[in-house]
C-alpha cells in the first residue's frame, strides 16, 4: 500500500482565468518506488494580463550572465493579444496534436512503402514558451535580412519559411511582416537551379515550376502543408540569417506569400529536420551538423535556450549527458529516430514485447504517443502507484485523468524511458500531467497510446521540457542531460 502526502484544500475562489503552475518541491521515495511531489499554485492570469501582447514574446536578447550567442526559447501563447479561454483552448491544442500525429503517421507510411529511398562555429538563441503565442509549440527570434522574425521551432520539419510582402493570404502575426524588396541581401531561387531541385526532393513538391497555360515559372514555388490542416505556399528565396553572432548568408528558406493556419503570432517556422533544404543541413560547414534545445516550463517568464554548434559550456545541465545513437533508417532520414529500449513509473520497470523499437523525437508534437502495448504497461503500473485520488472522465485524446481539486499538492511517480547505450530522460514534474481544467478538477496523465502497434512512437516536447536534448548529426547521436531551461 502506498504512503500519500497530507492534502490541505485548495482555495477555489479564484478569478476564472486561471492556469495552473507546476512546481516541484522536493523528491520522496517510499522503498522503491520514486516519486516526486507535485503543488499545484494558482496564478492568476487576468483578463487584462491576456490581453496584453508582451514585446519580451519576440526579443531575442540575452539574459545577464549568458553568451551573446544565446537565442531565447519560449512557448508561444499570449502574443496574440486576444483574451483566452482556456478550457477552450487547451482541448483544441490537443485536438491540433493528434491531427499532426496523423499526419506524421501518414508520413512515415508514404515514406517507408517508396522504393526511391536514399574550424567549427557556435552559437545560442533564446527558446521560449508558446503560451505567450496561445500554443503548447515553442518559438525563437532570429534576425533575417536585417529584420526580427519570431520562429517556431520544428525537428519534424525541414524548410524554414515566413510570411512574407506582399501577401496574398496571410494569419496575423505580431510584429511586421517580411519584405524582400527592401532587403538588398535578398535574392530570388530560379525553377532552373539545383536549389530548387533539391525542394523538390526534399519535400515531395512537383510541377511547381511548370506554371500556367503552358507558360513556365522563372522562380521557385514552394508548398508546404501540416497535418493540422495548416499551409504556407510561396517562393522560394536566399537571405542573411543571423544567429545570435554568427551570420548565415545565404540562406534559402521560403517566403510565404499564402499562410493559413494556427501558427499564433509567430512570423512562421524554423525547420531542424535532416533534408538538405533544412537549417541543420544548410549551416553543416558552420555547425558542423550539431544543435541543442532546452524546452522551458509553461511558467509565465519561463525560458530555455537552442543552441548551434557543440560548445557545451553554454549548457546548464544538472546531471551528466547521456548518449544514444541516431537510428539509421534511409527512409526515414528527415527524421530523428531512437531506440526505446525501456520504462519505468515510480522505479519499477515496465514490461513490452514492442520495446527495442523505434521511436521519434519530435519538437513540434506535444504529447508522446506510444504503442499500445507499451501505454497500457505505462498506465497500468501508474494507476497502481497514483491510487486512492479521484477518477475524472478522458480528455480528448488522455484517457487517464483526475480530479485533483481538493488537493494542494500531490506525490506523483517518476517516469523515466530508456535508450541503446546508457542514456535515459526523466520526465520533468511538469511534464507528467496535462491540466486540462486549469482549477485541477480535470487532470490527465499527459502520455497517450497509438491507435495501432505497427505506427511509430513519438516523443513530444511536453515530456522534454527541462532538459538539454543535444543532436549531433555528423556523429549520429543524441544527448539527454537534465536542465533547469529558465535563463
Amino acid at each position: 500500500m502506498l504512503k500519500k502526502a497530507t492534502f490541505s484544500p485548495l482555495n477555489l475562489s479564484l478569478a476564472p482565468f486561471l492556469i495552473v503552475l507546476i512546481t516541484l518541491s522536493c523528491v520522496v521515495v517510499h522503498g522503491v518506488q520514486e516519486k516526486k511531489v507535485l503543488s499545484l499554485h494558482n496564478n492568476i492570469w487576468s483578463s487584462k494580463k491576456s490581453n496584453e501582447a508582451s514585446s519580451s514574446c519576440f526579443s531575442h536578447n540575452l539574459g545577464k550572465g549568458r553568451e551573446s550567442n544565446t537565442l531565447e526559447m519560449k512557448h508561444r501563447g499570449l502574443c496574440s493579444g486576444k483574451p483566452v479561454d482556456w478550457g477552450k483552448k487547451l482541448r483544441r491544442a490537443l485536438v491540433l496534436d493528434n491531427l499532426r500525429v496523423q499526419s506524421l503517421q501518414l508520413r512515415i507510411k508514404a515514406m517507408t512503402s517508396s522504393s526511391n529511398a536514399q574550424s567549427i562555429s557556435e552559437a545560442q538563441i533564446p527558446l521560449t514558451s508558446g503560451i505567450k503565442l496561445q500554443s503548447l509549440n515553442y518559438i525563437v527570434t532570429v534576425d533575417l535580412g536585417g529584420k526580427n522574425m519570431s520562429l517556431i521551432v520544428d525537428t519534424g520539419s525541414d524548410l524554414t519559411w515566413v510570411q512574407c510582402q506582399p501577401c496574398r493570404f496571410c494569419y496575423s502575426q505580431q510584429g511586421p511582416l517580411y519584405d524582400p524588396s527592401v532587403s538588398s541581401s535578398y535574392n530570388t531561387v530560379f525553377c532552373n537551379s539545383s536549389t530548387c531541385q533539391n525542394l523538390v526532393a526534399a519535400t515531395g513538391n512537383s510541377g511547381l515550376c511548370r506554371g500556367n497555360n503552358g507558360v513556365p515559372k522563372t522562380t521557385c514555388e514552394y508548398v508546404v502543408s501540416y497535418g493540422d490542416g495548416s499551409y504556407t505556399r510561396g517562393d522560394l528565396g536566399s537571405e542573411s540569417l543571423q544567429l545570435g553572432e554568427t551570420k548565415v548568408e545565404s540562406f534559402v528558406f521560403g517566403c510565404g506569400r499564402n499562410n493559413r493556419g494556427l501558427f499564433g503570432g509567430a512570423s512562421g517556422l524554423m525547420g531542424l529536420g535532416r533534408s538538405s533544404v533544412s537549417l541543420v543541413t544548410q549551416t553543416l560547414s558552420i555547425f558542423n551538423g550539431v544543435f541543442s534545445y532546452c524546452l522551458p516550463s509553461l511558467e509565465d517568464g519561463a525560458s530555455g535556450s537552442l543552441s548551434f554548434g557543440n560548445d557545451s559550456s553554454s549548457y546548464k545541465n544538472t546531471t551528466s549527458v547521456l548518449y544514444t545513437p541516431l537510428i539509421q533508417n534511409p527512409q526515414l532520414r528527415s527524421f530523428y529516430i531512437l531506440n526505446l529500449t525501456g520504462a519505468s513509473i515510480g522505479g519499477v520497470e515496465l514490461e513490452s514485447e514492442s520495446f527495442g523499437r523505434e521511436i521519434l523525437i519530435d519538437s513540434g508534437t506535444v504529447i508522446t504517443r506510444l504503442p499500445p502495448s507499451i501505454y497500457k504497461a505505462v498506465k497500468t503500473e501508474f494507476l497502481n502507484q497514483f491510487s486512492g485520488f479521484p477518477s475524472a472522465p478522458g480528455y480528448s485524446i488522455l484517457d487517464t485523468c483526475f480530479n485533483l481539486t481538493s488537493y494542494e499538492d500531490v506525490s506523483i511517480p517518476i517516469i523515466k524511458m530508456f535508450f541503446q547505450g546508457n542514456a535515459e530522460l526523466e520526465v520533468d514534474v511538469t511534464g507528467v500531467f496535462y491540466f486540462a481544467k486549469p482549477d485541477a478538477s480535470l487532470v490527465c496523465l499527459a502520455l497517450a497510446s497509438l491507435s495501432y502497434e505497427s505506427e511509430v512512437g513519438i516523443i513530444g516536447n511536453y515530456q522534454q521540457k527541462n532538459q538539454r536534448v543535444i543532436y549531433d548529426t555528423k556523429q549520429e547521436m543524441l544527448g539527454i542531460a537534465g536542465e533547469n531551461c529558465s535563463i
